[in-house]
C-alpha cells in the first residue's frame, strides 16, 4: 500500500470570469432596444386646439389620458372615446379611472391627473359627459391638452 492516494483527474471547473461581461452586455442590449409603451390610436389623431397660456404637467407617470375624436372607420359616426388601447363608452370612464388607480400606490392616487386630449371639432357634450363621470368618482384633477399657439386673437379689448 502506498502512503499517498492517487487523485482522480476530472474535468476542470468552468471559468466564470467572463460571466459579468456577458450579463452587462445583455443588460445594455435590452436597455437600448426596449421602447416605452405607447398607446396605439384607434381614433384619428386629435387636432388639438391652440392656447396662449399652457403649462406642462409635472408628474407624467401619474397622468391617465383619455382621447376624444372621430373614429378611423368612416362608417362609424360621432365622437369616440379611447382609453388606453380600446374604445370605451362614457359610462365606462369610471372603470378606466378605477383601474388606473389600482395600478398606483395609495399615496399617489391623490396626485393623479386625468388628461383629456380632444379634437377641436369634438362635441362639447361628449367632453361634458366625461367631466361629469369624473366628478361623480371624485377625479377632480382634469387637464386639457392643447398646442401652444401665438396666433390666437383675443376677443377682449
Amino acid at each position: 500500500m502506498s502512503k499517498f492516494k492517487k487523485k482522480k483527474k476530472g474535468l476542470p471547473a468552468i471559468s466564470t470570469a467572463s460571466l459579468p461581461d456577458i450579463v452587462f452586455m445583455l443588460l445594455f442590449f435590452f436597455m437600448v432596444s426596449t421602447t416605452m409603451r405607447e398607446t396605439d390610436l384607434l381614433i384619428k389623431k386629435p387636432n388639438l386646439p391652440t392656447a396662449s397660456e399652457v403649462k406642462k404637467l409635472e408628474l407624467k407617470s401619474l397622468v391617465s389620458t383619455i382621447y376624444v375624436g372621430k373614429s378611423k372607420d368612416k362608417r362609424i359616426a360621432g365622437d369616440k372615446i379611447q382609453a388606453n388601447d380600446k374604445i370605451i363608452d362614457v359610462k365606462d370612464v369610471p372603470n378606466f379611472i378605477f383601474s388606473e388607480r389600482a395600478l398606483r400606490k395609495e399615496e399617489e392616487v391623490k396626485f393623479m391627473t386625468t388628461s383629456i386630449k380632444a379634437d377641436k371639432d369634438a362635441s362639447v357634450g361628449t367632453i361634458l359627459d366625461i367631466k361629469e363621470q369624473l366628478r361623480d368618482i371624485n377625479a377632480l384633477k382634469v387637464s386639457f391638452s392643447t398646442r401652444k399657439g401665438s396666433d390666437i386673437k383675443s376677443n377682449y379689448k
